[in-house]
């Protein structure tokens, strides 16, 4: 979006009561969008330290550049085409590092939580009459799993299993699901992946700070919007209050 610019459809569920200012929209006021795109990991679940934990097992068995613990925090201010570059792994292996990573998580899942208030942002951006997906890398078991009955209950729609660079693709098909136009819609997650995919699409993008990429490198990509907090949702979805 360009600085200045009005977001947003009039007559839509969410309204967007004021312009953008500078590169990207920091706000909490009330936005059009008849359908947001969640990702899950690092957005919704708080899964960061238990990647963190199991990399350097995942590096050894896939043979890929293991970690420092600086380095993986390091890494958190690179877009991801350079965490990929910097870890030395080969584009083809990615589908098996994900699968094993997949498996690793259901495993762990009862040790793996939600970012505090996801709960209660769902139900308001559902309750705002805005259609609510998530798209993620991860498995569907996985994700229903960690959210619980009461987050999922709050979702429309599933895409899950969606390659590194391949979440374009999974976004197309549930917009087409929910019938909505990339203008109509907002993609949220805490990647830079997940800004390029949006764009990818002609949807809006909101980049969740308080995930696994810094607000940085987040800010570099250009996000349509930027949330520092999920309850910064919750505001936006309840009228901007």
């Amino acid at each position: 979006m360009v600085a200045g610019r009005w977001i947003g459809r009039p007559g839509s569920p969410w309204l967007i009561a004021g312009p953008c200012e500078g590169p990207f929209l920091r706000s909490i006021e009330p936005m059009t969008y008849r359908l947001a795109i969640f990702d899950f990991d690092g957005t919704l679940a708080d899964s960061g330290g238990w990647v963190s934990r199991v990399i350097n097992e995942v590096a050894r068995r896939h043979g890929f550049r293991e970690l420092s613990d600086a380095e993986i925090e390091m890494l958190r201010g690179r877009g991801n085409r350079e965490v990929i570059r910097y870890m030395q792994v080969p584009m083809w292996k990615l589908p098996a590092i994900a699968a094993d990573m997949r498996r690793r998580m259901a495993a762990d899942a009862e040790r793996i939580s939600l970012f505090a208030g996801i709960a209660e942002m769902l139900r308001s951006v559902k309750d705002a009459g805005v259609a609510v997906a998530i798209v993620s890398s991860n498995s569907e078991a996985n994700v229903r799993r960690i959210l619980g009955a009461e987050a999922a209950a709050a979702v429309d729609a599933f895409e899950c299993g969606a390659g590194l660079f391949g979440k374009a693709r999974k976004f197309r098909k549930v917009m087409r699901r929910m019938g909505v136009t990339g203008a109509e819609t907002i993609c949220i997650g805490d990647e830079t992946r997940d800004i390029e995919a949006a764009a990818a699409v002609g949807a809006a993008s909101g980049a969740a700070e308080w995930g696994y990429a810094t607000p940085a490198v987040l800010a570099q990509f250009r996000p349509t919007l930027t949330f520092a907090t999920p309850a910064d949702i919750t505001r936006m979805a309840n009228g901007g209050n």
